[in-house]
């Protein structure tokens, strides 16, 4: 069981990054064509799609998964401290997406004010996360 439950811990994280990675882009256009209504109101419906049909459920699937991953098997708390770091690194990109999700809805409300510059190096940051997510559970260096 516990390989099936890592497996769709796996495709639940693809599936998350894929809004990670997508959604502060849509930002991007978002903010630098506020004049183009027309535009504007797609791009809302593509970022309320993307984030309530594919972000939360593979939010909560990333979590749900890995949170059994851990219960079934405790003893990765005593394998090192690569363990509480990537915790901590998830952390950190579980608050990324909380403001996400509150960006998003400022765009969707025309009260959100920041650049297509701050968005395009906001969505920077989950890659340099999962850049240390990925080296810590693959490599555990300590």
């Amino acid at each position: 069981m516990y390989l099936w439950i890592k497996a769709l811990h796996i495709m639940a994280v693809i599936s998350w990054f894929a809004v990670l990675f997508y959604l502060p882009r849509l930002f991007v256009y978002h903010a630098e064509n506020r004049e183009k209504r027309e535009f504007v109101s797609v791009v809302k419906i593509m970022e309320y799609k993307l984030h309530k049909f594919i972000g939360i459920p593979a939010f909560w699937g990333t979590v749900i998964t890995g949170s059994l991953l851990i219960f079934m098997n405790p003893d990765l708390f005593k394998s090192g401290g690569w363990l509480h770091a990537k915790l901590l690194f998830v952390t950190f990109l579980i608050i990324y997406y909380i403001y996400t999700a509150v960006l998003r809805r400022k765009l969707e409300a025309d009260q959100c004010d920041k650049s297509g510059k701050f968005f395009r190096m906001y969505n920077e940051i989950p890659t340099i996360l999962m850049i240390i997510i990925v080296s810590l559970a693959v490599v555990k260096p300590f």
